[in-house]
């Protein structure tokens, strides 16, 4: 596996003088003194610590994730098509056309129009930025969408009253948002909460004051095993977030680290959350009072943890009978996880399903409870979407009921406003405008689609949502395409018959048939039979 990716990594702004680096240390095989570049070396040399995060300056602008080959993943499977019949619709070519395919589903009893829920958006600038793109977007789209950790930690108009809070505007704005175009059917609202959460009751405070429904505990992600990070630009806010009992390095109430703030020898905090224990007993008790407290459906997000802990986590889930839980591979996120830990640790997505199958096939065989599974970690497409969804099924029905999207979405948010603000100074490129125009109103097909739906209340539709928006239907139909080439009507119908594995790796990893394995026995039955 190339190791040039250690030296230099687009995530932290550095680069190489050379195309060749050495293979094992990723440095330039002759290092010069007269080098303009900044490698991952010289950064650090630079700026030290900071040479841990994603690019510093383009915090709140940006989402990361991993440059690591992991040598497997999503486009090492292929799908089977069928020509010989048809299952979930009436066998007659006139009704058995894609737009007919059933792609809903259910996660913890709640309805989904799309396979999809939103990566849990908390504290990050940038999830705040483009919140409201995303929510509205989310709640045309019929899905699911989760606010993230420490939303009312960092909210600087929180009032908390003897360590818990009483009234958040961040979280109740971010709550009214989605609500504001949900139609009540599909899809839902879900808090999320950590260490530093649970001590400020936000799950009670989400349940009891804004009729939230569903809660998300969360014991790690993806991206990072040590607690949530931001930046922070503002000494007060640095100030604040200290005495709400936050990690907020350097220290902030240091007059030496004040003086050199203000100085410009540094221009942001880190803030960090600290890092959660996972303890049986307060685990069920804490789902215990979550649940006298009102909370109709509960779930956990947990990260790429050693196969152990998968074990684990799914023991405690199933005794504690939660609705569904999410389990996020190696990757990324929205906020400033460290980047070697991004890249070098955790198991990555397609390794950790196929442990987490592991695991629910056992719970099943004696009889256990499994609660629904949703996996996590880079997907983007409806082709990856089905792959997670149709190896989880081993005839007995699916685990996985739908996936993650995390930074994807925040991508189509992010694009949509900024392409919407060139065209409002009517500077949108011209290899784009040359195709689409530079009318938002008409390169933003999601809203011919939506005015007649939405009449006069489209005007306040964000151009993040008609983004978001036009993403989803891409991946809906895209699932309706593909199911409709295997010649099954209901996405519930997709199974691993359907997969076969394009590699050794691929197969061995998940039991998937190689391509001349696959259906071998059958080939010569029906070839003999008769």
């Amino acid at each position: 596996m190339n190791s040039s990716y250690l030296n230099s990594k687009s995530t932290t702004w550095t680069t190489l003088r050379v195309e060749d680096p050495a293979a094992t240390s990723g440095m330039c095989p002759l290092c010069i003194e007269e080098c303009p570049f900044i490698c991952e070396i010289a950064l650090s040399a630079f700026r030290g610590r900071e040479a841990l995060y994603p690019a510093p300056f383009l915090f709140g602008l940006s989402t990361a994730g991993a440059v690591k080959d992991y040598g497997l993943d999503w486009s090492h499977f292929n799908f089977h098509c069928e020509v010989r019949g048809v299952e979930g619709i009436e066998p007659d070519p006139d009704k058995a056309l894609f737009p007919n395919v059933d792609v809903e589903t259910s996660v913890g009893g709640i309805r989904l129009r799309i396979p999809v829920i939103t990566g849990a958006l908390g504290s990050t600038a940038v999830a705040a930025k483009y919140w409201r793109g995303v929510a509205i977007g989310a709640a045309l789209s019929g899905i699911l969408v989760t606010i993230g950790e420490n939303v009312c930690g960092m909210d600087p108009d929180a009032v908390i009253s003897n360590g818990k809070i009483v009234e958040s505007p961040a979280l109740r704005s971010r709550v009214e948002s989605y609500r504001e175009f949900w139609d009540g059917i599909y899809g839902g609202i879900a808090v999320q909460t950590n260490v530093e959460d649970e001590r400020l009751g936000v799950g009670i405070y989400a349940l009891t004051k804004l009729e939230v429904d569903v809660i998300e505990i969360k014991w790690g992600q993806g991206a990072k095993a040590i607690g949530g990070e931001v930046r922070v630009a503002d000494l007060d806010r640095a100030l604040m977030l200290k005495r709400r009992g936050y990690l907020v390095i350097p220290d902030p109430e240091d007059p030496e680290i004040q003086a050199a703030f203000k100085a410009g020898f540094f221009k942001s905090f880190e803030r960090h959350s600290r890092v959660g224990m996972a303890s049986r007993e307060e685990f069920l008790e804490g789902i215990d009072r979550l649940r006298e407290h009102g909370a109709k459906h509960i779930s956990l997000k947990t990260g790429a943890y050693r196969p152990t802990a998968t074990a684990y986590t799914l023991k405690l889930a199933s005794e504690a009978k939660i609705d569904y839980i999410t389990f996020d591979g190696c990757e990324g996120g929205t906020g400033m996880s460290p980047v070697s830990m991004m890249d070098e640790m955790g198991v990555p997505t397609v390794y950790l399903e196929a442990q987490v199958l592991r695991c629910a096939e056992i719970l099943r065989s004696r009889g256990r409870y499994v609660p629904d599974i949703v996996m996590a970690g880079g997907f983007i497409n409806e082709t990856q979407i089905l792959k997670a969804i149709a190896m989880s099924n081993f005839g007995e029905g699916q685990y996985v009921k739908a996936v993650v999207i995390g930074r994807a979405i925040l991508t189509a948010a992010m694009k949509a406003e900024y392409f919407a603000r060139l065209a409002s100074k009517g500077s949108v490129p011209k290899n784009f405008s040359y195709i689409y125009g530079e009318d938002p109103y008409k390169f933003f097909i999601a809203f011919s689609e939506l005015q007649p739906k939405l009449g006069d209340r489209i005007g306040s539709v964000p151009w993040g949502a008609l983004g978001v928006y036009g993403y989803m239907e891409r991946i809906r139909v895209g699932l309706q395409q593909l199911l409709a080439g295997m010649r099954k009507f209901k996405l519930s119908l997709a199974s691993r018959r359907d997969l076969f594995a394009l590699t050794e790796r691929a197969a061995k990893a998940t039991g998937l048939p190689l391509p001349e394995e696959s259906e071998a026995e059958a080939m010569e039955s029906i070839l003999l039979d008769g």
